[in-house]
């Protein structure tokens, strides 16, 4: 039986879920509707992410 292949842009995807994660269970304002100035970007690119992949998913 052969390796899978790495899914690069899933294991990007986890990585921003688990990283947006942490940051909002630490951070107050990020529980709320609106994020602190360093959650922004990390939600954001974990967003980003999480589109890029369930459109693909989408896609197959």
């Amino acid at each position: 039986m052969s390796a899978r292949p790495t899914d690069d842009l899933y294991v990007r995807y986890m990585k921003a879920f688990e990283d947006s994660a942490r940051h909002t269970g630490d951070c107050s304002p990020c529980q709320g509707e609106t994020p602190c100035a360093e959650g922004a970007p990390i939600h954001g690119g974990f967003a980003k992410l999480q589109d890029a992949y369930n459109a693909r998913q989408k896609q197959r």
